[in-house]
């Protein structure tokens, strides 16, 4: 391995799944290399990519979001959500993508991990490591048996949210300049959901989570507050984004926060423009470590979910940005920190306390 793709990356978060459970891509597209969507296993090792947490997300089935990159790419924007999605609607999507996983695992270019150790141990082998993450909880229902079955299936992260409400809370819109102060908090439901995801020892993601529902969250969790894909505030002035104060709770759970590669999320402007320099990223990376400290900082690319800097383009371009990091001051072990090892060590302390 040469330094363009080490240290190994593990990602907090990708799209993946849908375009495969969509019939986008097939499995043979995934092993032998395929022009569609950011990430292949071909791209992978020549981006370096050791492996990740594989979203499971459902798209919406009513009216909303219409046009939203393109909306994304006015100087003030706000995207309209769509409405609930309803328990049955979801778990067909969410199945599906799960089968599409075990397709994957059935290849032996991928394993699922449910533990520290076994996440840890596929990493470092020819292997793909995945961790499941469930993005949006509407494939939860209120007596949280399909938790139970899900996390029998393999989940071990899991979002009350992805930005349309849900049973469980309200995320942020899509909306440029904005706080994430949008709307009401946790529901009832949502805070028994925290409870429930502390005794089965899933990671909870505040990524797409409103102000409230992040206070919310913060106040019952007895597990490390992680943020799987966001970024400053104070850069970005996006509702997506998270605040100084948020970083500073982050921190105190001893949680985590992944850069989210999403341009829109990235740049000053909150343009969705892959025309970016890769020093905007790093500006990111320089605050988060100052707010919540370097232990606490990795990726969360958002790889087949979103538009990225074009100098990285998709997983094969990963080493763009490591040399950046170099020439940005980095040292080798602050690398191997923000590439792999600062993933596992939030794992472990969530799934094994």
């Amino acid at each position: 391995m040469n330094s363009d793709t080490a240290p190994l990356i593990f990602d907090g978060h990708n799209d993946f799944l849908l375009h495969l459970a969509r019939g986008k891509i097939t499995v043979e597209d995934a092993v032998y290399g395929t022009k569609s969507g950011q990430i292949d296993f071909l791209r992978a090792r020549k981006g370096g990519f050791g492996g990740g947490f594989f979203a499971l997300w459902v798209p919406s089935t009513t009216k909303g979001q219409a046009n939203g990159d393109e909306a994304m790419t006015n100087a003030r924007y706000d995207v309209p959500l769509p409405g609930l999605v309803s328990w049955e609607d979801a778990m067909k999507v969410v199945v599906d993508e799960i089968a599409a996983l075990r397709a994957l695992e059935r290849t032996g270019k991928l394993k699922i991990c449910t533990t520290a150790d076994d996440l840890e141990t596929t990493f470092h082998s020819e292997k793909t490591a995945a961790v499941m993450h469930l993005e949006g909880a509407e494939a939860i229902d209120p007596d949280f048996s399909t938790l139970e079955v899900l996390y029998a299936a393999g989940l071990r992260s899991l979002g009350p949210v992805w930005s349309r409400p849900t049973i469980f809370g309200h995320g942020v819109p899509f909306r440029f300049p904005s706080t994430g102060d949008t709307g009401p908090g946790l529901t009832e439901a949502g805070k028994e959901l925290v409870r429930q995801c502390n005794r089965l020892k899933i990671m909870l993601d505040v990524s797409h989570l409103n102000e409230k529902g992040f206070n919310d969250l913060a106040a019952l969790t007895d597990a490390p507050i992680v943020a799987t894909h966001s970024n400053a505030h104070v850069i970005s002035p996006h509702a997506r984004n998270l605040t100084d104060r948020q970083l500073a709770m982050i921190a105190e759970s001893d949680g985590m926060v992944g850069l989210n590669f999403a341009t829109a999320f990235l740049r000053p402007d909150g343009r969705m423009s892959p025309d970016m320099p890769i020093e905007i990223m790093l500006r990111h990376l320089d605050h988060l470590m100052e707010k919540v400290g370097e232990d606490r900082v990795g990726f969360g690319s958002d790889f087949d979910g979103a538009i990225v800097p074009q100098a990285i383009g998709d997983v094969a371009g990963l080493p763009v940005l490591r040399r950046e990091m170099r020439t940005h001051g980095y040292d080798e072990a602050l690398l191997t920190k923000l590439c792999h090892q600062n993933w596992f060590r939030v794992l472990r302390k969530t799934w094994n306390p």
